[in-house]
């Protein structure tokens, strides 16, 4: 049989898990907002008519909000992981293979299960998600990745596919190609989308029908792959096994400016340890530190300032004390003082496998007053901390957290709370 990848997409996944358990709000307007309840991080299809973008402010949108009485909810993440892990359970009985890519996207091999209608198996994946988590999804299908994405952008934008589409057949796939904009293909960013534009590829057909070693040459190896995907030829393989993260990243917007650099060392050890714990779940060490502040850059009235820096270790590490004291000798070179920071964060780079093998430095022997290596100080942490969430915190007993994010709009945890679940009267 001919190889056929499918992409299963849940539709405005945090807006779904919402109405999983508030039916009433089927058909109406719902956002759900980011930490602190700043932006917009998913809307209903009501919303999106309105003409509210994503990631937009929510005071710049308050007249919209009141207007047509659109119901707000904060990030509610423990309840949208736990219903994103009943969807993945329920799509991996449809495949004999099958890749996780996002907490709302899976690809499928179907290759060797669909029985020839390929529509009827689409079908049968999205009412059996329904009915087992009441998440609506769409399945895009095709010979690749990136047709199955086409194909999935195609089944959400048309309704009249009834959610599924497959580009198996070459006439189905040119005339979709052609009127899809080429901004819209999987991995094709804004910058590479513009100079696309200005070379005269336009379409997604347009850049289908370029050589791939033409495309590599003007782009890049990736571009000139996407070219081989979208005629067919499959170039990206499923990944069962979820790689290990090259990029760290913790960061919060705050409830209240910070204009000490005490306040914003304590807000970055939080940072740090949270980055680290993920960092010792994988099993890797970092070698790279990046510090980044900033004041909100929607106050044109304040004085604006952001900076970033970085610090590359001398050996890699995964110990939370060597990182929180990294972090402070950044923002002690980045602070400075008479703004009113919003948001501050820490970068964790350069990450690599535990037990590589690290570069040694061969003459360097001055000390860096960092705390020496404790792998079995940090794997007691993290085991107390599995068990008591949040008991232990290093460099942070007694801080002020005053500026954490507050959630003020978050629903329950109707799924991994007892003292939250749904009462039925």
């Amino acid at each position: 049989m001919n190889t056929l990848i499918a992409l299963v997409d849940c539709n405005n996944f945090y807006v779904s898990c919402e109405r999983v358990f508030r039916p009433d709000l089927i058909g109406k307007p719902v956002m759900v907002l980011s930490n602190n309840d700043g932006c917009v991080v998913a809307r209903s299809k009501e919303v999106k008519d309105l003409g509210i973008k994503m990631g937009v402010p929510v005071f710049q949108v308050q007249q919209l909000i009141n207007k047509h009485q659109i119901k707000l909810f904060s990030s509610n993440y423990t309840l949208y992981a736990d219903m994103s892990s009943r969807v993945m359970c329920t799509l991996e009985a449809f495949a004999p293979r099958m890749e996780v890519y996002s907490i709302d996207e899976a690809f499928l091999d179907l290759t060797d299960v669909y029985f020839k209608d390929s529509l009827d198996y689409g079908q049968r994946i999205r009412k059996k998600v329904v009915k087992h988590t009441g998440i609506p999804v769409c399945v895009g299908m095709g010979p690749t990745k990136t047709l199955a994405k086409l194909a999935n952008f195609a089944a959400k934008k048309w309704p009249k596919t009834n959610g599924v589409v497959d580009l198996s057949d070459l006439k189905r796939r040119e005339k979709l190609m052609r009127i899809v904009p080429v901004g819209e293909v999987w991995g094709i960013g804004s910058r590479t989308n513009a100079k696309l534009n200005k070379l005269g590829i336009d379409t997604v057909w347009d850049l289908s029908v370029q050589s791939p070693s033409k495309i590599q040459k003007a782009f890049n190896i990736v571009v000139a792959r996407t070219v081989m995907e979208l005629n067919g030829t499959s170039c990206l393989a499923i990944e069962e096994i979820s790689p290990d993260k090259q990029q760290i990243v913790c960061s919060r917007s705050f409830v209240r400016r910070l204009t000490e650099e005490a306040e914003l060392s304590k807000a970055l050890s939080e940072f740090c340890s949270r980055a680290a714990e993920k960092l010792r779940r994988q099993q890797s060490v970092t070698g790279c530190v990046t510090v980044f502040i900033r004041t909100s850059p929607f106050n044109e009235q304040e004085p604006q300032y952001q900076r970033a820096a970085s610090i590359k270790l001398s050996s890699a590490t995964q110990d939370t004390r060597t990182l929180i004291t990294t972090a402070n000798r950044i923002l002690t070179e980045i602070y400075k003082p008479g703004y009113n920071y919003q948001k501050c964060g820490v970068q964790l780079s350069h990450i690599q496998a535990k037990t590589s093998e690290g570069q040694l430095e061969l003459f360097d022997f001055e000390d860096d007053d960092l705390p020496t290596e404790n792998s079995a100080l940090m794997e007691t942490i993290d085991k107390i901390n599995r068990r008591f969430p949040k008991k232990i915190a290093i460099a942070a007993t007694g801080f002020d957290k005053s500026w954490q994010p507050k959630a003020e709009r978050i629903s329950q945890r109707y799924t991994t709370d007892w003292k939250e679940l749904v009462l039925v009267k």
